[in-house]
């Protein structure tokens, strides 16, 4: 299993997930920390321009306390059929990203990582909860709460102004 929940689950800190190398992370390191949840893939249209706009965004803010959490999903397309080794190298090589970098989940149906089972229970649209694609994100406050969600096509820079709102930056 992927993320596991302590108790009934408040916040995203009450979650433990596994990183790209197998091992725990407990989410509650990033307390005080507004983070941007996205499920990622490595063979997707979007994956040239995601990656390269959440690159800046994090290097913009990253010392500001903006944290970016990927986690490679395959269920779309099959657009992550890599290993976690292989997923890693691509985005750290091709890309440079220095955030961090998760195991591969499920982010929908009865596998869903625990921790995509929470960010997904807001009311979210016409889409209902499940994750449409490669690259929805999910804003999270620095107290943990998900406070939005955006649709795979949204670019990265374009929720910049949701981002320095929650870090209280102008």
């Amino acid at each position: 299993m992927t993320s596991q929940p302590r108790k009934n689950p408040e916040t995203i800190y009450d979650f433990t997930v596994k990183d790209a190398k197998g091992n725990d992370v407990d989410l509650g390191a990033y307390k005080g920390k507004v983070l941007l949840i996205v499920n990622v893939a490595s063979k997707c249209g979007m994956t040239n321009s995601n990656y390269t706009e959440l690159n800046q965004l994090y290097e913009k803010y990253k010392d500001l306390g903006l944290e970016i959490l990927a986690f490679p999903c395959n269920q779309f397309g099959e657009e992550e059929p890599g290993s976690n080794e292989q997923i890693t190298e691509f985005v750290c090589t091709r890309f440079k990203s220095e955030f961090p970098i998760f195991d591969k989940i499920e982010v929908n149906g009865d596998n869903a990582a625990p921790v995509y089972k929470f960010l997904k229970l807001g009311k979210w649209g016409i889409f209902g909860d499940d994750i449409q694609w490669n690259f929805a994100k999910f804003l999270v406050d620095k107290d943990g709460k998900v406070v939005d969600r955006y649709y795979p096509t949204t670019a990265p820079l374009s929720i910049e102004r949701d981002i320095k709102t929650l870090l209280g930056v102008s």
